[in-house]
């Protein structure tokens, strides 16, 4: 199958543009079977959900389940959203149906106060579409490797992020670690640009189940690309040397 990650710049609170800005960037691309956006991608990463999140997905999951429709593709990305348990960081996976499944982040990151703001998430998700089993994460999940150990469940890693430049070199070993480790693609999506705490330089790329790149977006631009994740090749691998076999429990 085809997916293309977006490696966008995010106007700070303004979702009606950021959306509109998206879906000009989608209707340019390569028709791929699932599309993928960064974190909090139609209000860059907001510390402080008060009067921002959006009830259930709001305008934004609409916004995705129209989107889908129109280019019989899914598409993914993270929205904060508040609910009955509270505010969530939540990644939602749109299919062409308009049907959505989503993830709420497990891992809050405290460092930046998301911990006192949000509500954590409590289980892990797995979505198939085309063929393929992915994870989904959010960008701190990115740091912890038992929450993310692959029990033979999933094919892909989906990580979204809001990933500053200060820490951009972990973001690049975790990616390749969990691809490794995980006997899995992974493709990491984070945005570019500045809000009002960080900035950000991208980092967006797809990475093969040996830990190598299969393409990766130039650092500071906004721009996308388009892997084709071969599962014939991957369970070929996993076949031969079946590392996944020999994991902890």
């Amino acid at each position: 199958m085809k997916i293309t990650l977006l490696q966008r710049d995010i106007v700070w609170g303004n979702p009606a543009e950021n959306l509109k800005r998206a879906g000009e960037a989608l209707t340019r691309l390569p028709k791929s079977d699932l599309y993928v956006l960064p974190e909090m991608f139609s209000t860059g990463f907001i510390a402080e959900p008060s009067g921002a999140a959006e009830n259930n997905g709001g305008e934004t999951l609409a916004w995705m389940r129209q989107t889908a429709q129109l280019l019989n593709a899914a598409i993914a990305g993270s929205v904060a959203v508040s609910t009955e348990k509270g505010n969530c960081n939540r990644f939602y996976f749109v299919k062409p149906d308009g049907t959505e499944v989503f993830y709420d982040k497990r891992h809050l990151f405290t460092y930046g106060g998301e911990d006192k703001r949000y509500t954590a998430g409590t289980e892990r998700v797995v979505v198939e579409h085309c063929g393929v089993r992915f994870m989904l994460s959010v960008c701190y999940d990115l740091r912890f490797p038992v929450w993310l150990r692959n029990h033979e469940d999933y094919d892909c890693l989906l990580v979204v992020a809001s990933w500053p430049i200060v820490r951009l070199g972990a973001w690049n070993t975790l990616l390749h670690a969990r691809a490794i480790e995980n006997q899995c693609y992974v493709c990491g999506v984070n945005r570019v640009g500045k809000d009002p705490v960080c900035e950000y330089s991208g980092g967006t790329q797809c990475i093969d189940a040996y830990g190598r790149d299969v393409a990766v977006c130039g650092a500071g631009e906004e721009t996308a690309i388009t892997v084709e994740l071969d599962m014939e090749k991957l369970n070929a691998f996993r076949k031969k040397f079946p590392v996944l076999k020999d994991r902890d429990v």
